[in-house]
């Protein structure tokens, strides 16, 4: 058996998944042999599937997406290989009381954790976007990293970005050499571009308490902002302004594909080569998946359905475990899940299925094996 789950957001972490289930099925079948690869798709949580990997932790102090310093964790492999999440600096889950700043929320601290894994020998680098508290297009990121940027009267633009409508010179010469000795993979389940209705402030700004006048405002700003950049660096910045993944993470996409000359790839892909999970699949007989919510956006890249397409290449039976399950029988199959068992079906009050994850999980765990090994 191998568990390849994504996170339950909000209740468990994938590794805390994996013990769950395993305790589930063990309870079904005692000796049972399970592996595991606890699985990310390049947002929050990526960081900690690449320490159950065997990456080591590195913990430097950074600037928060308020200003206000923040501990982040980045990955190192000995190979070189860096997985940098983002979330870890500019998260949503590092804003002070919880309250949304989407006008001034900055990526610098995100730029300082890529130069921290610069520091400690990383070669290539993984750099997973997503839970971003932030919508500056990755200006932060790349000031931290060297670059300026300058409004009419020479002066630095201030951060967030709100304050991007200001800007009039863009220079880049000063970003740290070693980046371009980096290969950088941006990894995201994001394909929107930079502005627009699609785009980064349209599509995720009201998640971070961007009110209807904020969008009109981070839209325009972040449009004159690859205008700018375009003066600066040529055609290829407002080429990149609509490639899939400039839309990611409040347009920080875009900041690596323009700044740091990232290859974008779905982020479930890349993580599922970094974590070793093809020698793992090899090895196994039939795949467990899963997240907290399985809809409508688990089919657009998301872990789960990453995991299936790999398995059901490998003609290997897939079934999946949730919190709750928002899709029918006919995508599952679609996506090649077999079945779901979902943890309201357990318990239907969601606020319990939270607070009580794990034992619920060991419990639909159970019902699994039952089903499928018994």
């Amino acid at each position: 058996m191998l568990i390849a789950a994504d996170k339950f957001k909000g209740s468990l972490t994938a590794v805390e998944v994996a013990e769950h289930v395993t305790a589930g099925l063990r309870r079904a079948v005692p000796g049972l042999t399970v592996s595991a690869v606890p699985v990310a798709d390049g947002g929050d949580g990526t960081t900690q599937a690449a320490l159950a990997a065997g990456f080591a932790p590195h913990r430097v102090q950074v600037t928060g997406p308020t200003g206000v310093p923040v501990t982040a964790t980045f990955a190192l492999r000995a190979d070189g290989t860096a997985v940098v999440e983002m979330a870890e600096a500019s998260g949503l889950q590092h804003l002070p009381g919880g309250v949304f700043a989407p006008l001034t929320a900055t990526t610098y601290g995100t730029g300082e954790l890529l130069l921290a894994a610069l520091d400690a020998g990383a070669t290539s680098i993984v750099f997973g976007v997503g839970g971003s508290a932030t919508t500056d297009g990755g200006a932060g990121m790349l000031a931290a990293l060297g670059a300026r940027f300058l409004d009419a009267h020479g002066e630095p633009v201030a951060p967030g970005g709100g304050p991007l409508r200001d800007l009039a010179t863009v220079d880049l010469s000063g970003l740290d050499p070693r980046l371009a000795k980096t290969e950088i993979v941006l990894a995201s389940d994001v394909d929107n571009p930079l502005t627009g209705p699609k785009g980064a402030p349209a599509v995720y700004g009201p998640q971070k308490g961007a009110s209807q006048e904020d969008v009109a405002t981070l839209d325009a700003a972040l449009a004159h902002y690859a205008e700018v950049l375009a003066g600066a660096v040529g055609p290829k910045a407002a080429e990149a302004a609509l490639a899939p993944g400039a839309g990611a993470a409040g347009g920080i996409g875009y900041g690596a594909l323009v700044g740091l000359d990232a290859a974008f790839r779905p982020g479930i892909d890349v993580m599922l080569d970094v974590l070793g999970f093809a020698p793992a699949l090899a090895k196994a007989t039939f795949v467990i998946t899963g997240e907290g919510s399985l809809d409508a956006q688990t089919l657009h890249g998301k872990a789960p359905a990453g995991v299936a397409a790999a398995a059901r290449a490998a003609g290997l039976d897939v079934v999946a475990v949730c919190g709750r399950l928002q899709l029918p029988q006919e995508a599952l199959a679609a996506a090649g899940i077999r079945r779901a068992y979902a943890l309201t079906d357990l318990e239907s009050d969601p606020a319990r299925c939270m607070a009580e994850a794990g034992p619920l999980l060991e419990r639909a765990a159970e019902r699994l094996a039952r089903d499928f090994l018994v």
